[in-house]
């Protein structure tokens, strides 16, 4: 889709757009054309956006709830009334299919709707002190407030929503925040800019800054800017975390998510074609797309052959013809990677069911079995249309499976049996599991991140509120009760 325009899409400079000082070219993944050029910022901009993010930080956060609840549903609105526009973009920008990109535009309008709803109702807790002699007469007021400017920093997969989930939470509590795109997709986060100008948001509660790595580290060492929220690959994550050790650093790392299949679930072809449905989506660039299949022996025969042609039966192709289910990975050098390590691990015994191969960004629907499990295309994560299967003997064995990763984001289990699932609830080394159903499944409103090597913190509107704010504590004393 030709998105070219006059002149570069402009920066959003403290709430104004700007030309800067160089231009980024966007290509589309799929065929490798130039769809838009966009304005990058110069030093002297990026140093206004912060100053005044940190200049506005005080009357931002004494802001009434019904002004910020305002601007996003205004926000929620105007995505909305350019749903289509925004998925034919997102489209361009990253290469998923359009029904994919179009998903993503309706949960971006709920994330805003969300924030303004919470917005109102994020309020404190009153709480008596007087459940010991020392606190007779005296009652404690809890609220929070927000620790100051978020830099937030968004990968490539989702440049519309995972911009939201880290927009909206921000100007709900009264943060203001600078937004840093993935270089390779910035279109939905600067068209994200356009809604957002069109609010009567304070000069300087919000940036779209299109910088390169050397121009976000300057920014995650500023100390004016005291959150930093990071949603990407792990070695720069916790580089991140290094780089600002006295920063609240909310980090969202992705996984090599597994699904498991246990013998008890009535319908193993259902599950496979979920499994290879989700495996599949957004070409795999999901965080939790299934990668790690793990299967009770008892279902097996059964499951195997219906995931085989599940998997196959995934259409790839333009990303804009409605029956493509898999469009191209962000880049070639992303599918010569995927590939590579399908290589690898057949050189270290696997073997390719269906798929291996790929022309030019476009991976092949893939499926391995007897992975050695510690190949990259089982132990890291593959970021693309890949799945690996294993065969396991029963409950146990499937649950160690699942932890034995460095990544623990979420997991799906397949089991109508209910012990089994509070079992799972309680055994599985994740962030969220998701029983009954496939590990990609996301509410917006609810708690979102993972333990071990998938990062810190947590994600979902409410949950991202709290982690950019910090408690306060005010005591009344002599209060009758």
């Amino acid at each position: 889709m030709d998105m070219i325009t006059p002149e570069p899409r402009p920066s959003w400079i403290a709430g104004r757009p700007e030309q800067g000082v160089a231009t980024l070219t966007v290509h589309h993944p799929y065929d490798g054309s130039e769809v838009a050029t966009v304005a990058v910022p110069g030093p002297e901009q990026t140093e206004r956006a912060v100053a005044a993010a940190a200049g506005v930080a005080k009357e931002f956060r004494h802001s009434p709830a019904h002004v910020r609840a305002k601007a996003l549903e205004h926000v929620s609105r105007g995505l909305q009334a350019r749903a289509e526009e925004i998925a034919e973009i997102i489209t361009a920008e990253n290469g998923k299919p359009l029904k994919w990109a179009e998903a993503e535009v309706s949960r971006a309008v709920s994330v805003f709707r969300i924030a303004a709803e919470e917005a109102r109702r994020f309020t404190g807790d009153v709480q008596r002190l007087d459940s010991d002699p020392a606190g007779d007469a005296r009652l404690a007021l809890t609220r929070r407030v927000p620790r100051g400017p978020v830099l937030g920093i968004a990968p490539f997969n989702f440049p519309l929503n995972l911009v939201a989930h880290k927009v909206a939470p921000a100007l709900a509590v009264g943060a203001p925040i600078i937004v840093k795109p993935a270089p390779r997709t910035p279109l939905s986060a600067l068209v994200l800019g356009e809604i957002l100008g069109e609010t009567e948001l304070p000069e300087g509660a919000f940036s779209v800054l299109p910088l390169g790595n050397a121009e976000t580290q300057a920014l995650v060492a500023d100390p004016r800017l005291p959150v930093v929220s990071f949603t990407g690959s792990g070695p720069v994550g916790w580089s991140i975390a290094d780089a600002a050790p006295r920063k609240h650093v909310v980090l969202e790392l992705g996984g090599n998510a597994a699904a498991v299949v246990l013998r008890d679930w009535p319908d193993p072809e259902g599950a496979a074609h979920r499994i290879a449905t989700f495996g599949n989506y957004q070409a795999g660039q999901s965080c939790i797309a299934v990668q790690r299949v793990i299967v009770d022996a008892a279902v097996a025969d059964e499951f195997v052959p219906a995931l085989v042609e599940a998997v196959e039966a995934q259409q790839t192709g333009d990303p804009y013809d409605r029956n493509t289910d898999v469009g191209p990975v962000v880049d070639e050098a992303a599918a010569e990677r995927i590939v590579a390590w399908v290589d690898e691990a057949v050189a270290e015994g696997a073997k390719v069911l269906t798929g291996g191969t790929r022309d030019g960004a476009t991976v092949a629907p893939t499926l391995l079995t007897d992975v050695p499990p510690e190949a990259k295309a089982w132990a890291e994560e593959i970021f693309g249309p890949v799945l690996a299967v294993s065969v396991v003997d029963g409950v146990d064995e499937a649950f160690a499976a699942v932890n034995a990763s460095a990544y623990g984001l979420q997991a799906g289990v397949f089991t109508s049996d209910v012990q089994l699932a509070f079992h799972a609830s309680a055994e599985l080394e994740v962030g969220g599991v998701i029983i009954g159903d496939v590990p990609s499944y996301r509410a917006d409103q609810m708690p979102y991140g993972g333990v071990k090597g998938s990062g810190v913190g947590r994600e979902g509107v409410l949950s991202a509120m709290n982690d950019f704010t910090e408690e306060r504590v005010t005591v009344f004393t002599g209060v009758d009760l």
